[in-house]
């Protein structure tokens, strides 16, 4: 049962686009993310970056979700990133090699920054170009 059922919101940075969640993430979180990811897509976004700020818990099937987010990013060739993970989280994302696949910063204005970049860097390499 959850406590606090999550809802995200969506908002764009650039080519960036913030997925604001609010909420503990748990199976019940899933249909809120995939329709926030799919607005967030719609809108062009070359990136999607995750604020976990005001999640208060996530479950062993919340992880879960978030890695069906992730496989569905990669398959579209689409970076994901977050920021707002407490000390507790960005240690279970890394024991769960999450953050071998989503990079992690500790707050907004870095993880746009990275975003961008890493957005860019993803489109030359898809169209075989260097530096």
């Amino acid at each position: 049962m959850t406590v606090n059922e999550a809802s995200v919101g969506v908002r764009r940075r650039g080519d960036v686009a913030v997925l604001d969640i609010v909420g503990d993430i748990d199976r019940d979180a899933d249909a809120p993310l995939q329709q926030a990811y799919d607005g967030a897509v719609a809108t062009g976004a070359a990136s999607v970056l995750l604020n976990f700020g005001e999640v208060g818990y996530i479950n062993s099937t919340g992880i879960a979700v978030i890695v069906g987010l992730l496989a569905r990013a990669r398959k579209e060739r689409r970076v994901i990133s977050a920021y707002g993970l407490s000390e507790h989280y960005r240690h279970i994302f890394s024991i769960t090699r999450l953050s071998d696949f989503i990079s992690v910063y500790t707050d907004e204005d870095s993880a746009v920054g990275g975003a961008s970049a890493t957005a860019v860097d993803g489109a030359r390499a898809a169209r075989g170009g260097g530096e």
